[in-house]
């Protein structure tokens, strides 16, 4: 019963979010509550929302400090450089901005937190899609996929939860898989690629006659396209309508803020501040390099980096509040989001669903299946690992999965491989904290992520599996 009840609580929650029925907020609170009563163990959900807030509380407070300090940084101007370079690769043309929209994310994927990788790519690259009125959804969709292959890194969890639950080396984990995940990233490429043409054709090839020089970047449209909200030479704005734009993710780039997208784009702004530059650079590398180091508890780096930047950028207590206040919508949205997430979490785990659900799956994999656990595994991974946190999938599920593979012969070591192919769609989970940061800071609705995304991500994660079953690695 429990087993049933998991999935249908599970799937209600999906339909609810992606039919837009209720918010993400919403249904994570309210969808576990109410399951919580129907298994007979409502006395006991106060015990479980506290125990999942307790084990969410420091991943609230790292992404409560990490928007602030990383919102300084955009601020005082850290990442202007970045954004003048990719507006010159990407030059207006929609399937350059989705492709460096990948590639961004993929890089700064490279410090091993999604929720860093999804602040730096959504600030960077954010205006450019508004300014072209581009889909948000293959924005946060393509950065997610990017991060999602690239989460498997040693540092970035999946990998280290899978060797200290299987006590083994995680470079005889990761190294090994390097060819079939790079395989993951050129598809997440690839994907990029059409998804750009597809906007390139609805939308139709725009051109920036100056790059970054000023706070209105002329857009002159060009091509079959409309240019849809795009400015003349004039400089006034187009009243071009949908320009064509017929696709289901179109909506989500919808309405701009005037206003939040000038602030963003303009060089000139008040905030920023060039003598400090290098200053900033130096402590945002420093920051990043502990927290691979593990020098420091995320949260408390990210505390400390926030005091620091806020203090040396902005000395005027006035000032401070106001940085603190104008990213303070991020920072409610973003905290708000994980809490109810850990009355999903704390219902799922506590009333022992989760477990049932997976030693469901588990116990019905055919006995001839047994010398293709790997196999199994990493089909397993797709869903599980999207329904489950990390901790509870690596710790709770793959040791199952290890020991039933182990009485046929096959080693932990392949288990363990196999278990890193869903994290492609792992990143879109509603149970994974950052994908929130995503949504948020991109304003979509992660109904619309969700829809978009969930395909695309579970057949990178097949690619992925593929890929180490072509070249013998699982």
């Amino acid at each position: 019963m429990l087993t049933i009840l998991g999935f249908v609580m599970i799937a209600t929650f999906l339909v609810l979010i992606m039919m837009k029925k209720m918010t993400p907020m919403g249904a994570l609170v309210l969808i576990p509550a109410l399951f919580c009563v129907l298994v007979g163990k409502g006395a006991h959900l106060g015990d479980y929302v506290i125990k999942g807030v307790g084990d969410l509380a420091p991943t609230a407070a790292m992404l409560m400090f990490a928007i602030i300090y990383f919102g300084v940084m955009i601020d005082v101007g850290l990442f202007d450089p970045i954004v003048r370079l990719i507006l010159r690769f990407c030059k207006a043309d929609p399937m350059r901005v989705v492709v460096g929209t990948a590639v961004l994310a993929a890089i700064v994927s490279l410090d091993g937190d999604g929720s860093t990788t999804f602040m730096i790519t959504v600030s960077a690259m954010v205006p450019l899609y508004r300014r072209l009125k581009m889909s948000l959804v293959v924005m946060t969709g393509v950065a997610a996929m990017a991060n999602g292959v690239m989460n498997t890194l040693p540092w970035g969890g999946p990998t280290a939860r899978a060797a200290a639950a299987l006590k083994l080396d995680a470079s005889d984990i990761f190294v090994p898989m390097i060819p079939a995940l790079a395989c993951g990233l050129v598809f997440v490429f690839a994907l990029a690629y059409g998804l750009g043409l597809r906007e390139r054709k609805r939308l139709g090839t725009l051109t920036l006659e100056e790059v970054t020089a000023e706070p209105e970047t002329v857009l002159v449209g060009a091509g079959s396209g409309t240019g849809r909200g795009a400015k003349g030479r004039t400089g006034k704005k187009a009243t071009g309508g949908a320009g064509g734009g017929t696709d289901a993710e179109a909506p989500a780039g919808g309405a701009v803020d005037g206003a939040e997208e000038h602030q963003t784009l303009d060089p000139n702004r008040a905030t920023l501040r060039p003598k400090l530059y290098w200053f900033n650079a130096a402590l945002t590398i420093a920051l990043l390099t502990m927290m691979i180091r593990e020098d420091l508890p995320i949260p408390v780096l990210f505390l400390l980096g926030a005091a620091i930047a806020l203090t040396v950028n902005f000395p005027s207590v006035a000032d401070q509040k106001a940085r603190v206040a104008a990213h303070s919508e991020n920072v409610v949205n973003v905290a708000g989001m994980v809490f109810a997430a850990a009355v999903f979490t704390g219902v799922l785990t506590g009333t022992g669903m989760v477990e049932h659900m997976a030693r469901w799956l588990v116990d019905g994999v055919p006995d001839g299946m047994g010398p293709h656990m790997g196999l199994v595994t990493g089909i397993l991974s797709i869903p599980l690992t999207y329904f489950m946190s990390n901790d509870g999938f690596y710790f709770g599920i793959v040791p199952i999965l290890a020991e039933a593979g182990a009485a046929h012969g096959v080693e932990p070591v392949e288990i363990a491989r196999a278990s890193l192919v869903g994290q492609a769609l792992h990143m879109s989970s509603p149970l994974v904290p950052a994908v929130y940061v995503l949504v948020g800071m991109a304003k979509v609705e992660f109904g619309d992520h969700t829809r978009f995304v969930v395909k695309w991500a579970a057949l990178t994660s097949l690619v992925v599996l593929g890929a180490g079953l072509l070249f013998g690695i699982i």
